[in-house]
């Protein structure tokens, strides 16, 4: 029997909607491991409080049931009208913690969140937005808040998915974080295999040298 080919889709900038409405209309996810991979269930496990958490490009909201399992505040978002209707489809009850929200409009720009989870969101974003994106998660999380998660690393120009380079992470996080925890996946999925990284960074003070003007972090 012939393998059906791949569906063919009109060329559109990821940064749009509509480019995820396509790929989640034909159920084209590649990007969904559909559970809960293993590094972040032992985090959330692990956790001693629960936190006020926000799953940015949240897909089909995996990580929503065992957030609100273990008492965690948890709001999950994504711009694809498609991809918030196939997420509160699977959710059920829990369908009210997703939400068709841009993760730069103003609406998250008002949360109240402490914790961050990142999963295929920022390698989906085109590169010209990363820095925009490392901006909001500065300005959302408070000193001590949590930015964690699945990083990941290619050298490819093309995607998405649009890979790190060496470094690059930690250059565009200088200044408001430092990575506390790293470690390799052993359950990643087919596109992400042997090119990310579980890591765990937190939100620190940032001090503003008087003489100088420049800002450092505070511990």
């Amino acid at each position: 029997m012939t393998k059906p080919s791949a569906p063919q889709f009109p060329k559109l900038d990821p940064a749009t909607p509509e480019f995820w409405d396509l790929r989640f209309a034909a159920d084209v996810t590649p990007w969904d491991q559909r559970s809960v991979p293993a590094n972040m269930q032992q985090f959330v496990e692990s956790a001693q409080t629960p936190r006020q958490a926000l799953i940015p490009g949240c897909g089909a909201g995996h990580e929503v049931a065992l957030l609100a399992a273990h008492g965690w505040a948890v709001t999950a978002i994504d711009f694809s009208p498609a991809g918030v209707a196939a997420a509160r489809a699977r959710l059920g009850a829990l369908a009210p913690h997703v939400h068709e929200m841009d993760f730069f409009g103003e609406a998250v720009a008002k949360l109240d969140v402490d914790f961050i989870y990142e999963r295929a969101f920022l390698c989906a974003l085109p590169r010209r937005l990363w820095p925009q994106w490392a901006t909001r998660v500065a300005m959302l999380l408070p000193t001590g808040g949590l930015l964690a998660g699945y990083f990941y690393g290619d050298d490819s120009p093309k995607g998405p998915p649009f890979g790190l380079a060496a470094g690059e992470l930690d250059t565009l996080l200088a200044g408001a974080f430092i990575k506390i925890e790293e470690a390799t996946p052993t359950d990643s999925i087919a596109i992400f295999r042997g090119k990310e990284k579980w890591m765990v960074w937190q939100r620190c003070e940032e001090r503003k040298n008087k003489r100088t003007g420049v800002r450092t972090l505070g511990r």
